[in-house]
């Protein structure tokens, strides 16, 4: 079947713009395209519990590969994905006001590498929509909800926002994740900065205490310094987070095959090119918690190899999105079906203890 969507099907879809092929997809998902590659992997024993140490942040996985927040947006085929072998799904970017997001064109593919370029700008119906529709389905899966800001709230006000979404969120969500590191919307990733990332997640936590806890993460940039890594595992830690989501897409186009990415304008970049910075930031965090906050790695993964990597360098979960876009519908399959013969291959009883191994030797 991959062959099938490698030869034929995808070769069809890239043919139409990206953005267009990514709206069949999901309507595709929607009419049951996804029930000829279904594969449940609950009975295999390949079980992963996160986050943390502490009880109440425990969440059970079927297995450790997620789809990755911006595919489902508006959490329309979180069943679906399930049933293709993700065992978990992160809906969003949502907002608390609904959004059209930034004009088209804004996704694009870049082929040679592997990649897209997306400057979306977190398009989404608004989280009450989206927390009405989840509310109606059972999730086959782990679900997580990826909470943005407004575009055209100022950052002064951003924690207003945020807590708006998230108090609509946690009642549907397993995890909710705090998106502070996207490109596409001007000035966020100034709430990466240590300061301002504090107030705004010691606020979040502190509604979230008052909610009942459920388990709360942060991603960041893949274009941090080491300085600001560490500051930013330090107010993890300092706050109970659940865990942090590396990395987000990266402004940074250096050493591409595709020699007119520029030409696509902004936008945020995805794929294989990211695969080993994300790598190195999952290091570093695991280095600098002495591995006691866990990591969802994300970015690059295309194999059952590069999921192992993440889990190599401290990931105890990780997520992918232009993997399953370049992949096709049996990514899931092949990469669970794959990682659990490289735990095998090397002696691992389970996937905790490949965690961080790459770290410890």
């Amino acid at each position: 079947m991959s062959k099938l969507y490698e030869n034929i099907i995808r070769p069809i879809l890239f043919k139409t713009p990206t953005e267009t092929a990514h709206e069949f997809g999901i309507q595709a998902l929607k009419v049951g395209l996804n029930s000829k590659f279904a594969q449940d992997f609950a009975s295999r024993r390949f079980a992963v519990e996160s986050f943390g140490e502490l009880e109440r942040f425990k969440l059970k996985f079927k297995n450790p590969l997620g789809m990755a927040a911006g595919f489902d947006k508006n959490g329309t085929v979180v069943n679906q994905l399930a049933a293709l072998g993700f065992g978990f799904v992160e809906v969003g970017t949502v907002t608390f006001n609904p959004q059209k997001g930034n004009e088209k064109p804004r996704l694009f593919r870049l082929p040679q590498d592997a990649a897209l370029i997306n400057r979306l700008g977190f398009n989404n119906e608004g989280t009450k929509k989206v927390v009405e529709r989840l509310k109606k389905i059972n999730p086959r899966c782990v679900l997580g909800v990826n909470i943005g800001k407004n575009k055209d709230v100022p950052n002064e006000e951003a924690i207003e926002n945020y807590l708006k979404s998230f108090d609509l969120a946690h009642e549907v969500a397993d995890y909710i994740a705090v998106n502070v590191s996207s490109p596409n919307t001007p000035n966020l990733r100034e709430l990466q900065k240590a300061e301002n990332l504090e107030e705004l997640l010691k606020a979040l936590q502190k509604r979230n205490r008052e909610l009942s806890v459920k388990p709360l993460l942060v991603k960041i940039a893949p274009d941090l310094s080491d300085g600001e890594i560490e500051a930013i595992v330090d107010v993890s830690l300092n706050l109970n987070l659940a865990g942090i989501i590396a990395t987000n897409t990266t402004i940074k186009r250096d050493d591409l095959k595709t020699t007119n990415s520029n030409e696509f304008g902004a936008g945020g970049l995805s794929g294989k090119p990211v695969r080993e910075k994300s790598n190195e930031i999952i290091s570093k965090i695991y280095r600098y918690s002495k591995g006691k906050i866990p990591i969802v790695g994300v970015g690059g993964i295309f194999t059952a190899e590069d999921a192992f990597e993440k889990i190599a360098a401290g990931a105890c979960l990780v997520q992918s999105y232009t993997g399953f876009v370049y992949q096709g519908m049996t990514f899931a399959r092949d990469v669970n079906v794959g990682l659990m013969k490289i735990l095998r291959e090397k002696g691992f009883d389970n996937l905790d203890d490949a965690i961080g191994t790459k770290e410890k030797v």
